[in-house]
């Protein structure tokens, strides 16, 4: 077994003068991937750009839409964000989801040329102090020594919603040695995404096995070390000719900043390549993937500004012809047995 569970994640992509019509197709593509039977459906947070902005609010909404497919935040930037309020936040789309949230964050502060005037108020803040604010307010711990007393009697004052065990359900965000080898100090699972800092490495591949290495060996805590890492994935199985064509040139457009590691600002980062081809074709390239080893699991990076039906097709074909063949066996057929036919992309 290469994919013990997969899941997929999104940015929510929408019209400029219709957001709502974004919105909506990205909680039915939630909605289509839970009947497929994956484990995990996730939205990125995306200041400034036509997607999801506010990934809670998002999933709230998700969590009216599913039933069992886990919710994930892949990630949520705490540059931006007050801790304390943020750890609220979660704890309630997890008391409504009924315990199905992946807590997914990260250090970064994207677009911070732009936003830093209209950030924290405490800033400059070292971004890791922040995870540990929040990770203390997930905890409960008790914010005086003596009740608080509130309309419904006295309470411990701590976040509420308290959800116990919910700290061990956050995943960090890491592309970077300092963040991988944070989150096993502290005992946090942690997403890797197709772009990683290079180290001594110029290709993709090797950098990225490098900290997966680093984070299994220095992982301390109860937990499990867990790991998911991001592939973009565009099979062609039952792509129709226009598709095809688009899935092509979409590859060929970012394939040149696969070609060598590339300067962003002060950090040397490399890329991983695109996987668009036939199912053969990925099942050969992700069974050479030396991250994917049988215990990291699957996030499938669906493509920005795709229409509908393409993400529907992507999404049917990886569940139907690349994961079957990687030992991955479908949420829905975990319990009792299902039937999809390719009618059901409609």
């Amino acid at each position: 077994m290469l994919v013990p569970r997969a899941g997929f994640i999104l940015a929510g992509t929408h019209p400029e003068d219709d957001p709502r019509a974004g919105l909506e197709q990205t909680l039915r593509l939630f909605s289509f991937a839970e009947d497929l039977g994956y484990d995990v459906a996730g939205i990125r947070q995306r200041h400034l750009e036509r997607g999801i902005s506010s990934a809670l609010p998002f999933l709230a909404a998700a969590t009216q839409r599913t039933r069992s497919i886990r919710l994930e935040t892949g990630v949520v930037p705490l540059g931006y964000e007050t801790p304390f309020r943020l750890a609220e936040d979660f704890g309630t789309v997890d008391a409504l989801s009924g315990g199905r949230v992946n807590v997914g964050i990260s250090s970064s502060a994207p677009h911070g040329d732009l936003l830093a005037g209209l950030g924290r108020g405490d800033a400059p803040v070292d971004p890791y102090a922040l995870i540990e604010r929040f990770l203390d307010a997930l905890e409960g711990h008790p914010l005086a020594s003596e009740p608080l007393q509130t309309p419904y009697g006295p309470q411990i004052p701590r976040i509420e919603p308290h959800i116990p065990g919910l700290r061990d359900r956050v995943w960090l965000g890491g592309g970077s040695e300092r963040s991988v080898r944070w989150a096993a100090r502290h005992g946090l699972k942690l997403l890797l995404g197709n772009l990683s800092d290079a180290g001594g490495h110029d290709r993709f591949e090797p950098a990225q096995r490098a900290h997966l290495d680093a984070y299994y060996s220095e992982f301390v805590g109860s937990g499990i070390p867990t790991v998911g890492v991001e592939r973009v994935i565009v099979p062609t199985t039952t792509a129709t000719a226009p598709q095809r064509e688009h899935y092509r040139a979409y590859a060929e457009a970012r394939d040149a900043r696969t070609a060598a590691p590339a300067e962003i600002g002060p950090r040397r980062v490399v890329f991983q390549r695109d996987l668009v081809g036939t199912a053969a074709e990925i099942i050969e390239r992700l069974g050479e993937d030396p991250s994917i080893d049988g215990r990291t699991e699957l996030r499938v990076a669906l493509p920005y500004g795709f229409a509908e039906d393409e993400y529907r097709q992507i999404l049917f074909d990886i569940r139907h012809a690349v994961l079957p063949a990687l030992g991955w066996t479908p949420a829905s057929e975990r319990g009792a047995a299902s039937l999809i036919t390719a009618d059901d992309r409609a």
